[in-house]
């Protein structure tokens, strides 16, 4: 019989400790630390403590949006809203929503020519005002939250902008970064949808252990 750790909990204790180790003598504000550290145990990849960025003000902001007890999340993907644990969201009174699969979305992004993406981002924008975006994937979807704040549609909450990929995805998120939104995002290609449930997992965790 092969031995290796089965407990879920002591699997996610050993991973932490390591990655503290492997960390070194890295100084992080605390909060920004617990996000970083759940990036590197989605991803076991290192680079992200030195290219996440967190704007001023951004994890209280998303704070009092959970503790809100209505909160809506919006997300660009599918495989957001399949990884975001949900029974963590119900317990905030929050929820997540993503339409890129609804038929409105597809005709919309059809008579547009734009991403089903970007068109789930417009149909989100009718009921999450100021709620959370959870942009992991598509660029073109961050860019259409950034033209709807600047139209006044929406101000999110909390923009959690971590596009991956080599076209629009870092300059996407460098837009972000310029705004006044408080934002959770990644310099360069790297992000992902794993890195954008990691955030926001790493968020609801911090909320719950103070309540």
């Amino acid at each position: 019989m092969r031995e290796f750790l089965t407990d879920p909990g002591e699997i996610e204790e050993q991973s932490m400790k390591i990655i503290t180790e492997l960390l070194g003598d890295k100084v992080f504000d605390p909060e920004e630390e617990k996000i970083i550290k759940r990036i590197i145990h989605a991803t076991a990849d290192f680079e992200f403590a030195g290219i996440t960025v967190i704007s001023r003000g951004a994890v209280e902001s998303a704070r009092q949006a959970l503790l809100g007890g209505t909160c809506l999340l919006s997300a660009d993907t599918r495989m957001i809203a399949s990884g975001v644990n949900k029974g963590l969201l119900k317990k905030l009174g929050a929820r997540l929503e993503c339409f890129v699969d609804d038929e409105e979305v597809k005709k919309i992004a059809r008579d547009c020519g734009i991403t089903r993406s970007m068109a789930n981002i417009r149909v989100s924008a009718r009921y999450n005002r100021a709620g959370i975006y959870l942009i992991g994937n598509a660029p073109t979807a961050l860019y259409e939250v950034l033209n709807l704040v600047e139209a006044g549609t929406i101000c999110p909450a909390l923009v959690i902008g971590v596009p991956v990929g080599f076209v629009g995805a870092a300059e996407s998120k460098e837009e972000l970064m310029k705004t006044g939104l408080p934002y959770i995002s990644t310099r360069g290609r790297k992000g992902g949808s794993t890195v954008a449930v990691a955030i926001l997992h790493a968020l609801v965790y911090m909320i719950l252990e103070k309540s």
